[in-house]
Order: structure tokens, then C-alpha cells, then sequence
């Protein structure tokens, strides 16, 4: 052995500890306890932790009291290792569906420390669903509340094959440990001249239009979020502006308020957070 060698077999050691550290993690060495949220990568398929969840305070979501109590109660039992359901929350856009999801996760996570992770999934990533359920399924003592927004096929994906698999009709099932949530604008998940086109070209129109909407009838608990009226609206941004301190009249927020909604056309609790967040700016208030 030459005097390079040993210097060489160094180098390339260093190199390959370098790429190492700089490669995505394999499922198999996902630290699950490293955070609370994580993202799935289906290209690299690892789990990414989420140092910080982009949400907001459950006490902030108004309108939906309803959904809400019927949601915690659903992920209480799940994180307590009892019988709970797959969970479709469809309707009104910018209702609050995602912020709903997330925010009851940080509740149900916070009374049981360590034990509730949410998995977020790209709408794309539906495909690589039982390579995730793989790595889920071997970790004991957690619960996982798999998490997918704005979830809707359209008429040339199959995709919603495999996740009806995934949700009930597969060989191995849903793990214990491991819960659907998703968020959709369409109560079915498709849409309306889809499922009519199926009508019209099927041989047997019952049968083809019944194998698309059975994907919803795989999530036991539906929750419908409808359009809110002015007096709810109201209350939303009353209650941003107490939560983050913006003084303003009851008098010149109303009118203000209810001017920025008919420039945006609607009324929901998106509409009423851009206001805030216009509003806030103007009167140099942070919104940390």
C-alpha cells in the first residue's frame, strides 16, 4: 500500500458521509419522534418533518362549531386507540376544511403529548398511498392522521382505484394506526358532468356512475361546510382582530368589512382573514 492510499480511502470516505447527509431519508430511518407533522414525499419516499404547521387557533374558526365538535370527538377516539372514521370534510370553499383539520390535530396533539402525528399527502401522491401505509404501519404506540387537500379526480385518472383499496377494499386494509382525513370541494369527489358522462356511455349507466361515487362512501363521517352569512362573517373578523389586538369601531369595521366582501364577491372565512390581513397592515399591527 502506497502512502496516497490511505489518504484516498479517507477522502472517499468523507464523500460518501457528505452524501449521506445531503440524500433523503429512507422510510425505514424516518424519525417519527422528531416532530408532530411531517410531509410525504412520494418521489424519495420519506417523511419530511414540519417544524412548524401553518395553522390557526381553533378558537378563530367560526361558523362551524358543529363540524368541529364532531371532528375532535372523532380524532379523541382515534388517538385513544378506539373504533374512528375516515373523514370527508366537502363544501363552500374558504369555510376553513384544511384549517379545521390542522386545527384539531394541534388540540387532540397537545392533550396527548407525542402519540398524534399528522401526515400531510399531495392530492399526486395517491399512488404511492400503500408504500407510505408501509412504513406507518410498523411504528408502534403512534397514531397517524393522514392528511390530503383539496382531494377530486377528474375523468381520465384511476387513481381513486388505489385509494379505495386503500381505505377499506385492500387485502391488508387501513392500519389501526392510521386515519384519512381529506378536504374537497365536491361531495363525491368528481364532477357533476363526469359522473353524467358515465350516464351516457355506459352500458349499465347505475353501475358505472356507482363505482365513482362508492370512493366517498368510503369515509364514515361526512361533514358538509356551507357559505356563511353576513352575521357570521362578522364574527370572524371580530374575532381576528380581538386575537391579534386591532382596534377598530364596531362601527367602521362593519363597513369596511362588508365593502371588502362585496369586492371579493363572497363571504368566508378566507375573505374575512384577507381583510385582517389588509386591515392589519394599514394600522401597522403584526400578525405573529
Amino acid at each position: 500500500m502506497t502512502a496516497a492510499e490511505p489518504e484516498l480511502t479517507t477522502l472517499l470516505r468523507r464523500v460518501a458521509e457528505a452524501l449521506e447527509r445531503l440524500s433523503p431519508p429512507t422510510p425505514g430511518r424516518a424519525d417519527l419522534a422528531r416532530a408532530d407533522a411531517f410531509v410525504w414525499h412520494a418521489e424519495g419516499a420519506y417523511l419530511e418533518p414540519v417544524a412548524s404547521v401553518n395553522r390557526v387557533d381553533i378558537t378563530l374558526l367560526k361558523a362551524v362549531d358543529r363540524n368541529r365538535d364532531i371532528l375532535i370527538e372523532n380524532t379523541r377516539r382515534f388517538a385513544d386507540g378506539l373504533p374512528a372514521n375516515n373523514a370527508l370534510l366537502w363544501g363552500a370553499r374558504g369555510m376553513g376544511k384544511s384549517s379545521l383539520v390542522k386545527a384539531v390535530h394541534a388540540q387532540v396533539a397537545a392533550e396527548q403529548p407525542g402519540v398524534l402525528k399528522l401526515v400531510e399527502m399531495h392530492r399526486e401522491d395517491i399512488p404511492s398511498l400503500p408504500g407510505l401505509l408501509k412504513v406507518l404501519r410498523g411504528a408502534k404506540g403512534l397514531a397517524f392522521l393522514l392528511f390530503c387537500d383539496d382531494l377530486s379526480f377528474d375523468a381520465d385518472d384511476t387513481s381513486y382505484k388505489s385509494l379505495k383499496a386503500v381505505l377499506e377494499g385492500g387485502i391488508e386494509g387501513r392500519p389501526a394506526n392510521v386515519i384519512f382525513y381529506a378536504t374537497s370541494n365536491r361531495r363525491h369527489l368528481m364532477p357533476r358532468d363526469m359522473m353524467e358522462n358515465e350516464r351516457s356511455t355506459a352500458i349499465n349507466p347505475s353501475e358505472a356512475v356507482e363505482e365513482k361515487v362508492s370512493l366517498s362512501d368510503r369515509f364514515g363521517l361526512w361533514l358538509g361546510f356551507h357559505n356563511c352569512s353576513q352575521p357570521e362573517y362578522l364574527e370572524m373578523i371580530q374575532g381576528y382582530c380581538d386575537f391579534h389586538g386591532i382596534a377598530a369601531t364596531p362601527e367602521e369595521l362593519r363597513a369596511e368589512a362588508i365593502e371588502w366582501s362585496m369586492t371579493r364577491g363572497a363571504r368566508n372565512g378566507r375573505v374575512a382573514w384577507q381583510f385582517i390581513q389588509d386591515l392589519a397592515g394599514r394600522r401597522g399591527v403584526r400578525l405573529d
